[in-house]
């Protein structure tokens, strides 16, 4: 080999190095990955119970039902044909059963959707109580039910109609907000 080929070899191998240097030196700086922690990923459910506890560590809602659907997007929950217990801090719970429902990601707000039937057992200070209504959204830990749909309450020998209704069972009150008619039903022994 000639001390020119030679010379060519030496001053090539300079200029890859030197421009693999400039190379790495002249890259932009890695971006840091945003990755902060495991996905969150939507899911679904088939024939699930599902129990969601209030601040003061007792059930505050409880729901059984053939699917639910959680989205990524805000981690709420769907649910088709719930059957729910809403637990009262005093008295017998609110049983019932909606065509849908929804629960936020933090359980505070329940939305029961289409349909909405209710129901409540006798007590002694009180009557059993049924609610046929539709769209109600409740606040378990505050003890709220709203609805501004068509509303029916029945009690024994009471049924009042109305459009919408808000009730309360802390204070064990329910009010229907328009369109109010009631119908008594006195018992044949009382009618002398």
């Amino acid at each position: 080999m000639s001390k020119r080929m030679l010379s060519i070899i030496v001053i090539l191998a300079a200029v890859a190095g030197a421009s693999q240097f400039l190379v790495w030196w002249l890259k932009p700086d890695a971006v840091p990955a945003s990755f902060a922690g495991p996905p969150r990923s939507s899911y679904t459910l088939h024939d699930f119970s599902l129990t969601v506890l209030g601040i003061n560590g007792r059930p505050s809602l409880i729901l059984k039902a053939p699917q639910l659907d959680r989205r990524n997007s805000d981690a709420s929950l769907f649910i088709d044909q719930p059957r729910f217990v809403l637990p009262q801090s005093q008295g017998p719970a609110w049983k019932g059963t909606a065509q849908y429902g929804w629960v936020n990601a933090a359980g505070t707000e329940i939305r029961l959707n289409g349909k909405v039937r209710m129901h409540q057992a006798a007590t002694k200070r009180g009557s059993e109580t049924r609610i046929d209504t539709a769209n109600v959204t409740a606040w378990p830990q505050q003890h709220l039910m709203r609805s501004a749909a068509a509303t029916v309450i029945r009690q024994p020998g009471v049924t009042l109609r109305g459009i919408g209704f808000v009730a309360n069972s802390a204070t064990h009150t329910m009010e229907l907000l328009a369109h109010v008619h009631g119908l008594y039903q006195t018992s044949p022994h009382n009618t002398r």
